[in-house]
């Protein structure tokens, strides 16, 4: 089974996200951390250095079975990327009164949660966790 690089650590989420050195991306990664925890009742892991995951589930691909996380979001420099695992066919309707973002296949990227309704993002991110168990075993780490 090929080994993925990013795999949870027993790095300290809190530590990280106090040491991110932008000010607004500090306050902004707390905020999405408080939101995350909420909606998907699980602890924040650190995968790798930088992901912020919560929860996992196992999936097979070409080149074997692997565990990743269940949703989560990272602090990058340029924006703040969630992590839509199963991307965002589902979510038009909730993608479409968000606010300013953009989408690559499992990426959804904002540069500042002033830019966006976190509201809407909330209902997007419960519905993302709910089709996330529907769709696979997922579990604490």
């Amino acid at each position: 089974m090929a080994e993925l690089k990013t795999r949870p650590t027993e790095l300290d989420v809190d530590a990280y996200l106090h040491s991110l050195s932008s000010s607004q991306k500090q306050a902004d990664a707390l905020e999405l951390a408080a939101l995350f925890s909420r909606v998907t009742q699980y602890k924040a892991r650190l995968w790798g250095t930088s992901i912020i995951g919560y929860g996992a589930y196992r999936y097979r691909n070409h080149s074997g079975e692997h565990e990743w996380l269940m949703t989560g979001f990272a602090a990058r420099s340029k924006n703040l990327t969630l992590y839509i695992m199963q991307g965002f066919t589902n979510f038009e309707s909730e993608l479409s009164s968000l606010g300013k973002h953009k989408c690559a296949k499992s990426c959804l990227y904002i540069n500042k949660l002033k830019d966006i309704d976190m509201l809407k993002l909330e209902h997007l991110l419960r519905r993302v966790v709910d089709d996330m168990h529907q769709r696979y075993s997922c579990y604490a780490l």
